[in-house]
């Protein structure tokens, strides 16, 4: 999935954009507070993790902003400060999950992981179907029981397609879920990531089937049990 990072600890900052894409994210990561927001009023992202004390505008500024504007993004606030007050103030203003620095990474990738579960409408971390299973938790996939052999990007692309069976992706949504700004990347690689991923379902004897609809995008059809 595609997050927005605000952070200007430059060595926490490296440190969570590192674990995130390590997991198969793409991660815009920015350092003060006004480019966060002004990034926010003209992105989407599936996550923000925001940072309380920022240089320009603090992380509570950029999420009452965020609300205002009706943006529903999962938000978790990274805080250094422990008081109870700031911590209710945060999920007040709309936050859905705090972190209290410092914090065991394994922690923040869970809460990750929950928010990101919680956004697409899923109760826990797999997703099946028919014969395909992903597995969130581990970043991996299965068919009948059958380790998957994906690449991050071919991951992530079944992940979003799979995890909303039926619905239509563009090219476009789909490249900008799946791409940080660093990344040079253009419509025909998601053309050629789904062809890659279709053939390696065919040759697993996966179920699920990745149709094209000309001029609107792909859809993936999980076949009835």
């Amino acid at each position: 999935m595609r997050i927005l990072l605000v952070e200007d600890t430059q060595d926490v900052g490296e440190a969570i954009a590192a674990r995130l894409r390590a997991l198969g994210h793409a991660v815009d990561w920015e350092r003060d507070g006004e480019t966060g927001d002004g990034v926010l009023a003209v992105q989407t992202y599936d996550l923000v993790i925001l940072d309380v004390n920022l240089p320009g505008l603090d992380g509570f500024t950029i999420l009452k902003r965020l609300r205002a504007r009706q943006g529903r993004t999962p938000v978790l606030v990274l805080t250094a400060r422990s008081q109870v007050d700031d911590r209710v103030g945060a999920l007040d203003l709309g936050a859905d999950d705090y972190l209290v620095k410092p914090f065991d990474f394994r922690e923040l990738e869970a809460r990750v992981r929950a928010l990101l579960r919680r956004h697409s409408g899923h109760a826990d971390n797999a997703i099946a179907c028919g014969n395909l299973v992903l597995d969130r938790a581990a970043r991996s996939a299965s068919v009948g029981g059958q380790p998957l052999d994906l690449t991050r990007r071919e991951w992530t692309l079944i992940e979003i397609l799979a995890a909303r069976p039926g619905r239509i992706f563009g090219k476009a949504e789909l490249l900008d879920r799946v791409s940080s700004f660093d990344d040079e990347s253009s419509e025909n690689a998601v053309e050629q990531i789904v062809a890659r991923l279709r053939r390696k379902l065919a040759q697993a004897g996966a179920r699920p089937e990745i149709r094209t609809l000309r001029g609107l995008g792909y859809q993936v059809v999980c076949p009835e049990p």
